[in-house]
């Protein structure tokens, strides 16, 4: 399962150690210097504005990208591909500059009370939706109105803002937006494309049509194919960090959702787009070798990609079966014989490159031993087995379930799996992998509850991901991503503490214990960082990555 959200490094704590993303540009086999503008964004080493302006600024990029579009609405989508596009479609009212630094964007200032409660935004002034309809107070309140709404059915931008009360208008160019209680990762939250504002006039209408005050407005959406952005001429509100001012030099922008990655990585190297997320790790080193194109690698902060162990029910309400699963499992084979050392083995909850990440956690996490897997099984009950190798306790087999949603699965995931059924299935585990539409993923499973095994990674540049993976009531059915379904008053207590706290040395020791009660629990088998390889044509200048390590097309332009 591929969840990643659009644009999350920190937790908008002042003070918090900064902590510097991996970033390398590989061309013709060499690798280059990045350049990292204003804290925002690093960029593709291009000629300049100087050569943008002589060059023609009229182009069509594609951008091939994998992927499922459930929804166009940011309040309502979680997924990466939704995230990616969006953010040109919606500016946002500030900008994450570094892991926990924040600039003006809609909002040009803002301040917020002592106790925490109230933060007070300026307004940028002369700005318009793509239909028209000015930029106010209003549109600020319509749209985080919306994400709260029961209505919407928001997949997870409302929890991003759980602690939101209301916002109060002071006058058409200032708010207050006023929280239940403090909220430290507020300003992160408020800079990521699921609260994006939206145009009050879209959001009352009676067909949805996204409608932002972002540099490309949305043109047509061929679902399942892709989805066209037109530049918007009236554009004059760029993000801090980027390169010109006034409109986009792109006309177009397409993004076509090409599922399948040898068949993306043909289509770049063919011409028939332009850039390409999600360089297949296996054809990583043919493109570094070629002049012609530039690959791009980031880790990526947040979650790292897990198998969550659902503690909720069967075998694995067992944390000695848990921990069995997880020594049963050589982790670092399957990842390096997969992704060819492109992505670095995980050892945690969250990536290396996140905030208050604490290397020391890894001492809690169940290492590879097929022996003491079956040690743990002998010990939890399951110590005899049937004609086909598999454990048995009081005559019921040790079978776990673990959906498979092809639509929802990219980076090769689906060997991953192959590989721990069979490693699993050697110390006498059996994993059922049936195969499943959106709907039966969502219903069935991620709402109902009927799974043992699920896999997802998720993108924020933000330690808070750890309140958004492992607090009680953050269920999927309520928004969050507590999928291993764990219920831990001690987790619960650390994660809203590292929340509320504005000391950052308090905050880094919860989200620490956090990450060492998770790994000492088994309620998850860490098994890569997420990597984004993005490959781009040589035609293709000034292509930007914001701090979720996700492209920003605003300032890119195309040579002849």
């Amino acid at each position: 399962m591929s969840t990643h959200e659009g644009a999350d490094g920190s937790s908008g704590r002042p003070g918090i150690r900064a902590r510097r993303r991996r970033a390398a540009w590989i061309a013709a086999g060499a690798v280059a210097a990045v350049v990292v503008v204003a804290g925002v964004v690093a960029g593709v080493a291009g000629s300049g504005s100087h050569a943008a302006d002589a060059e023609a600024k009229d182009g069509t990029l594609v951008y091939g990208i994998s992927g499922t579009q459930v929804s166009l609405d940011p309040a309502v989508a979680a997924t990466a591909v939704t995230s990616v596009i969006n953010r040109n479609i919606f500016d946002s009212l500030v900008a994450q500059t570094g892991p926990d630094t924040f600039g003006p964007w809609l909002a040009s200032s803002w301040t917020v009370s002592g106790d925490g409660l109230t933060y007070r935004f300026a307004l940028r002034e002369g700005v318009t939706f793509h239909d028209g309809t000015p930029f106010t107070a209003d549109a600020v309140r319509a749209s985080l109105d919306h994400v709260v709404e029961p209505k919407t059915k928001s997949a997870y931008a409302a929890s991003l803002i759980s602690a939101y009360q209301q916002t109060r208008i002071i006058d058409p160019h200032t708010v207050e937006i006023v929280l239940k209680q403090p909220f430290a990762p507020f300003l992160q939250a408020l800079s990521t494309p699921s609260l994006g504002i939206q145009s009050p006039a879209a959001l009352g209408a009676a067909n949805y049509r996204p409608v932002g005050t972002g540099p490309f407005a949305f043109d047509q959406w061929d679902q399942g194919r892709s989805e066209t952005l037109t530049r918007f001429d009236g554009y004059d509100s760029p993000p801090p960090g980027a390169a010109h001012s006034g409109p986009a030099r792109l006309r177009t922008l397409v993004f076509r959702f090409i599922n399948e990655d040898a068949t993306r990585y043909g289509a770049l190297t063919s011409g028939q787009v332009q850039a390409i997320a999600g360089v297949p790790p296996v054809s990583a080193g043919d493109l570094a070798g070629r002049a012609d194109f530039t690959l791009r690698s980031d880790e990526t902060p947040g979650l790292n990609y897990n198998v969550y162990l659902n503690q909720s029910r069967g075998p694995l309400a067992d944390p000695e079966v848990r921990r069995a699963l997880t020594a049963a499992v050589d982790v670092a084979k399957l990842v390096n014989n997969i992704y060819f050392g492109r992505y670095p083995v995980a050892d945690n909850p969250i990536s290396k490159v996140t905030a208050d990440y604490d290397a020391s956690a890894r001492a809690d996490l169940t290492g590879y031993d097929p022996e003491n897997a079956k040690r743990l099984l002998d010990r939890a009950g399951w110590n005899r087995t049937d004609s086909d190798g598999i454990r048995l306790k009081d005559g019921v087999r040790l079978s776990l379930v673990w959906p498979y949603w092809p639509d929802g699965t990219r980076e090769q995931r689906d060997v991953v799996a192959d590989g721990i059924r069979a490693q699993a299935r050697a110390v006498g585990i059996d994993i059922q992998r049936p195969t499943v539409d959106t709907g039966t993923y969502i219903d069935k499973y991620l709402i109902g509850g009927g799974y043992d095994l699920v896999d997802v990674s998720f993108a924020r540049p933000t330690p808070d991901v750890l309140r958004f993976a492992f607090f009680s009531a953050n269920t999927y059915a309520k928004a969050g991503g507590n999928v291993a379904l764990v219920t831990s008053p001690q987790l619960d207590a650390q994660v809203t503490d590292a929340a509320a706290t504005t000391d950052p040395h308090r905050a880094a020791a919860n989200y620490a214990a956090v990450q060492h009660e998770v790994l000492k629990q088994a309620y998850i088998i860490p098994i890569y960082t997420p990597v984004s390889l993005t490959g781009v044509a040589k035609s293709v200048h000034d292509l930007s990555f914001d701090v979720q390590t996700y492209p920003r097309f605003y300032d890119a332009w195309l040579s002849k």
